[in-house]
């Protein structure tokens, strides 16, 4: 070796050239594919050069590199060994063969010769491998970094539940049948009687007018009535049948214990209410709610009848003009409720489809109008408040329906029909007249206030469904630690799991042991982990031994789980197979043992697993499947779903963004050719056109019982049958109620358990859990995410309607999966999505198995955007923080619309593209792609409201009321602004919300035109239930001066470091703190933005910023 070595090195064989010949075919191999890939942004001959010189310092056979898929890798990206060898087959050759060509070494140098044909044979290899690459690559377009997971890796099916197994009747909604009956036409309405006054209100019996119609069920013909005056502010009207018994309680009565309603407040009475209520029964019996301050009708049944049965029940309300409504979710659209549509609230596993029903259920909505004021004072409704010169006032009323069937309200352009397939009529009306006291008020007596969060939980949180094991997590985490971008939270969706099942990890990829390695790291560096827990029970095969699981073995010994109606345990089907359902409410209202068996099964789990909060997921809740599908079939478990995984074969992820055409024509072009080869298979056979007509199932009342799964009236859920991706409607709860009454309560009553869990778990701290289907009173023990929507930048616009009416429903922590969950994104929808959502109470980053990685340090763009977005959201997390204590203490909201905190300025009723952070920040994101300005307003300026730029402290000048400003917003700005009168405490970022806490204190002052401020910080411990110490600091300043005056027993030993007012319209000569001036050196006065800013305070407050009242004084 040493003498074949030693004859390259003479002259006629230099040794560069050996080297030469080994790299060159490795390098044109290696860069040809890697220049197929997108993982980073392209078209410089920096990212050129990177990519080579990555090839070259990574080359490592062992290591494949993750982006080499399609077949490719990691055994075909063994193709540099076949290479390596055939080189050293042409050196071995050329050197036996040496002697034979030495009269043409003599001429020319053999070393140009060697390198040719190492060339010319790395060259033919890439010739065999690069069409397939091609190919592959046209029909993946990007590959993803994490490829779905191989069924050695999750479960080995052997049986694939069918598609048509998940298929229900084929049912046509009401509201699109030509065959339905208009009950308005047909149905006799109710006559009052034998009405009594009370202490509170009034009472009386209702009783058919008529001849019963039976027209979507058997009528009730005796209800009874009943009118309180609960508060000053609030009526409740309940209308439920005259004579229940315990048989049928539940088709009409919502138990207490499952949704608390509200109580009458002390002292209340007629009189003193700002409402007041009427009744008539002319022709039959309605009632009115007027406001006494307008003598404006909010609400009315008159001109209408009301129809009342066993599976529906209908009443209508008139609407004024053009009326602004808000609320009624979930669904995905604008913020300002259509006059001419309809929404459906039954929970639905559907993905965060466009105007449909989707996850949770919030029956409440608030109504706001606007009058014209005239010079006596009096108020005209002004139906099209258009004239910005004349002087409008707005009052806002919310109307509740405590009802928790499904339901279905129609709202068309002069009134609103509500109808339900049960339940009662729980009317509950608020007064304002803002909207801010609507939802206070509701949240205080109905459904109560959100649950305060730890403070960890507003930093920021990475997740996907792909994360394959804890090595992959790690390298996560140490990719934002690289890049220094904040990262508080890491989340496992179902990847961790033993073939998908709750409360156990994959014993390969997620075993316990290096769980605990990785976990116990995390928490050194002072960061997070949240798993998803499913709400479904693997139930394991009989007849194999090696399937045990002990989680369902203890479920049926507790009687935990849903029954069907002969008492046999319900079965249907999700990720792991077929599953069992925990009863959550015949634990509570019968006493059977799923909470405490899910208390007991969280607290094993977290002895293996150090989670820090739960993700609940398919909550609604949902099944693969129709029916007990799994009795008679568990010997099949475990089973594939009866569809395919994202990533798999025939569903590649090949969706991009709007525009992406535009950007990326080229990758653009494949992608939508490889969809359409996807979606229409040359196999596939052609459909011949059918002149049949559709035939669809429809059922009629039967006297004396309901059809609880094809009910006559029919919802226009998404799913159509109610039995379909859901449990079937007569699924029996322990004590005999059915599924068809209380379906909307389950994912509600999987939060209220996993509270109780966690409170078990963590005794003392604040539980963190994030959950999918939610009903009205979810806020007071989680959080929401917006669920499965896509990466398009329709769903990046909806993301802020989608919070804001979170804030009505009471559940401030809201977020969104940033730069989406379907499809791929890109790297200028994921830009304005970060710093879009870095304004959001719960900021998460997520996406699906196959698409391509979205974590924010894969675009060099992306990771400017977001740290400059995260910097502004680390430094408000103290303002943030309080504005969660306020909401925990009185109800009031984090994020706010634009007409919330600006009631007279109708303009403002449809704005939905900006948004406030509390009452100080506003946020004017660009949602447009392509486009580098956005149009914003700047409420209240005609008013004498003051907004301050946040990037350069100067107020926005020369604005009119309700004009559109364009305002510039480049890819990585977004438009942030702080409004004059308020007193922000802000404190140094840092990667973590736990070092950022340890960082100096900072005090943004925003005077407004008046000269003055006021503001609030909260401080304890960020973690207890209960804090054992709390300090409230208040803030007032002036043109002059800043005072502090801090009360509460907390110590925080922070100092302050800077302040900054704003809004000065002249240099002061002197500064002072607490009597004594300041050196100059400490403060600096700029004309250009009117601002006064010192620094370098730090050493006068070594005790701590807020230890002591303190004043700041200039002149």
């Amino acid at each position: 070796m040493a003498k074949m070595i030693s004859m390259f090195g003479r002259p006629r064989f230099p040794l560069w050239a050996l080297f030469t010949s080994l790299l060159v075919p490795l390098l044109l191999v290696d860069l040809v594919l890697a220049a197929s890939d997108r993982s980073h942004e392209q078209g410089s001959s920096r990212w050129v050069l990177s990519q080579v010189t990555e090839s070259l310092v990574n080359f490592d056979l062992r290591e494949p590199r993750d982006h080499y898929v399609c077949g490719l890798g990691p055994s075909s990206y063994l193709y540099k060994l076949p290479v390596l060898l055939l080189c050293f087959v042409s050196l071995a050759f050329v050197i036996h063969g040496r002697r034979r060509l030495k009269h043409i070494s003599a001429k020319l140098c053999i070393a140009p010769f060697i390198i040719m044909l190492f060339v010319s044979t790395s060259l033919f290899f890439l010739a065999t491998v690069l069409p397939r690459w091609v190919q592959c690559r046209d029909s993946t377009q990007t590959a993803p970094s994490y490829a779905p997971l191989s069924t050695a890796t999750s479960y080995a099916p052997v049986f694939t539940v069918p598609a048509s197994a998940d298929v229900g009747k084929n049912v046509l909604p009401n509201i699109k049948d030509p065959q339905a009956v208009n009950p308005q036409s047909v149905c006799p309405g109710y006559i009052a009687s034998n009405v009594h006054n009370t202490d509170t209100g009034f009472t009386a019996d209702l009783d058919l007018a008529g001849p019963a119609c039976n027209v979507y069920g058997n009528d009730v013909e005796s209800l009874s009535l009943l009118v309180g005056f609960q508060a000053d502010n609030r009526i409740h009207v309940q209308i439920q049948p005259r004579y229940i018994g315990r048989e049928n309680d539940t088709w009409f009565i919502l138990p207490e214990a499952l949704v608390p309603r509200p109580h009458d407040e002390p002292r209340s009475y007629g009189s003193r209410n700002q409402l007041d209520v009427t009744w008539s029964n002319d022709p039959t019996f309605s009632f009115t709610v007027k406001s006494k301050e307008t003598g404006d009708t909010l609400f009315t049944t008159e001109g209408s009848v009301l129809v009342y049965e066993d599976q529906f029940i209908e009443f209508v309300s008139s609407l004024p003009d053009n009326y602004n409504l808000y609320g009624l979710g979930e669904i995905i659209n604008g913020f300002r409720l259509g006059n001419n549509s309809t929404r459906t609230l039954f929970a639905a596993d559907v993905g965060d489809a466009i105007d449909a029903n989707i996850y949770g259920n919030h029956p409440i909505y608030l109504d706001t109008r606007y009058f014209t004021v005239d010079d006596a004072g009096r108020t005209t409704y002004a139906a099209n408040a258009t004239d910005k010169t004349a002087h409008y006032v707005s009052y806002t009323h919310g109307v509740f329906l405590r009802n928790a069937h499904a339901q279905e309200i129609l709202l068309q352009p002069t009134n609103i029909t509500w109808r339900t397939i049960g339940g009662s009529i729980d009317l509950y009306f608020y007064n304002g007249p803002r909207a801010e006291d609507v939802i206070k008020s509701y949240q205080q007596s109905a459904v109560g206030l959100p649950a305060m969060q730890q403070y960890w939980t507003f930093g920021f949180h990475q997740c996907r469904w792909g994360y394959e094991n804890w090595t992959v997590l790690q390298g996560v985490v140490d990719k934002f630690a690289e890049f220094e971008i904040p990262l508080e939270t890491i989340w496992t969706d179902i990847d961790y799991m033993r073939d998908y099942r709750d409360f156990e990890n994959d014993a390969l990829r997620f075993s316990y042991s290096e769980g605990a390695q990785f976990l116990s790291k995390l928490h050194a560096n002072k960061q997070h982990y949240v798993p998803i827990v499913d709400s479904a029970i693997y139930a394991p095969n009989p007849e194999n031994a090696t399937d045990a699981y002990p989680t369902y073995d203890r479920g049926v010994e507790a009687n935990a789980f849903i029954l069907n109606p002969d008492g046999s345990l319900y079965y249907g089907a999700v990720w792991p197979g077929y599953t069992v359902y925990p009863d959550w409410v015949g634990a509570v209202l019968d006493g059977s043992g799923a909470i405490n068996w899910w208390i007991d099964e969280f607290v094993r789990w977290s002895k293996e697993v150090a989670f820090d909060g739960i993700w609940i997921d398919m909550s609604e809740v949902s099944s693969f499947c129709v029916g007990s599908c799994g009795s008679g079939n568990l010997t099949l478990n475990p089973v594939h779903p009866p569809f395919l995984l994202p990533g798999e074969a025939d569903n590649l992820v090949l969706r991009y963004p709007e525009g992406f055409n535009i950007t990326n024509a080229t990758e653009a072009a494949s992608a939508s050719a490889a969809q359409f080869s996807q979606d229409h298979p040359a196999t596939a056979t052609a459909s011949s056109t059918s002149t049949t007509e559709t035939s669809y199932y429809r059922t009629t009342p039967t006297p004396g019982s309901r059809n609880v799964n094809w009910p006559p009236y029919v919802i226009n859920n998404f799913q159509g049958d109610l039995g379909v991706h859901a449990l079937s409607p007569n699924a029996t709860h322990h004590g005999g109620s059915l599924e068809y009454d209380l379906h909307n309560l389950f994912g509600h009553q999987i939060l209220n358990a996993t509270y109780q869990a966690l409170l078990t778990v963590f005794e003392g701290k604040r539980p963190f859990i994030i959950g999918r289907s939610t009903f009205a009173g979810s806020g007071k023990w989680a959080g929401h995410w917006g669920g499965d929507n896509e990466s398009l930048w329709a769903y990046l616009y909806f993301s802020i309607s989608q919070a804001l009416s979170f804030s009505i429903f009471g559940i401030p922590m809201f977020g969104v999966d940033t730069c989406g969950f379907g499809g791929n994104s890109d790297n200028e929808l994921c830009s304005r999505w970060m710093q879009l959502s870095a304004f959001f109470p719960f900021y998460r980053n997520h996406n699906t198995l196959g698409a391509i990685s979205q974590e924010p340090y894969i675009w060099g763009s992306v990771i400017s955007a977001s740290k400059d977005a995260m910097q502004i959201r680390y430094l408000l997390l103290p303002y943030m923080y309080t504005l969660f204590a306020l909401a925990n203490r009185d109800g009031s909201t984090v994020m706010r619309a634009l007409a919330w905190e600006f009631p007279n300025e109708p303009w403002l009723a449809e704005a939905d593209r900006q948004f406030l952070l509390g009452g100080a920040v506003m946020v004017t994101p660009c949602l447009v792609q392509g486009a580098s300005t956005v149009d914003g307003v700047f409420p209240g300026v005609g008013d004498g409201a003051v907004w301050y730029d946040w990037y350069n402290h100067s107020a926005v000048a020369n604005v009119r009321p309700g004009q559109n400003v364009t305002i510039a917003a480049p890819l990585g700005h977004i438009p942030v602004y702080l409004r004059g009168g308020y007193v922000i405490p802000v404190q140094e970022p840092a990667l973590t919300t736990a070092d950022s806490r340890n960082n100096p204190w900072g005090l943004l002052v925003a005077l407004d035109s008046k000269g003055v401020a006021e503001g609030v910080l909260y401080l304890d411990d960020g973690e207890s239930l209960k804090p054992a110490a709390t300090t409230w600091v208040q803030f007032t300043a002036t043109s002059t001066s800043l005072s502090v005056s801090p009360q509460g027993n907390y110590v925080d030993t922070n100092s302050l470091g800077n302040v900054t007012i704003l809004g000065l319209s002249s240099a002061p000569s002197k500064v002072s703190l607490g009597g004594a001036a300041l050196d100059s050196s400490y403060w600096t006065y700029s004309a250009e933005s009117n601002t006064l800013s010192l620094k370098g305070l730090n050493g006068r407050f070594a005790a701590g910023a807020w230890r002591s009242s303190w004043s700041l004084t200039w002149a």
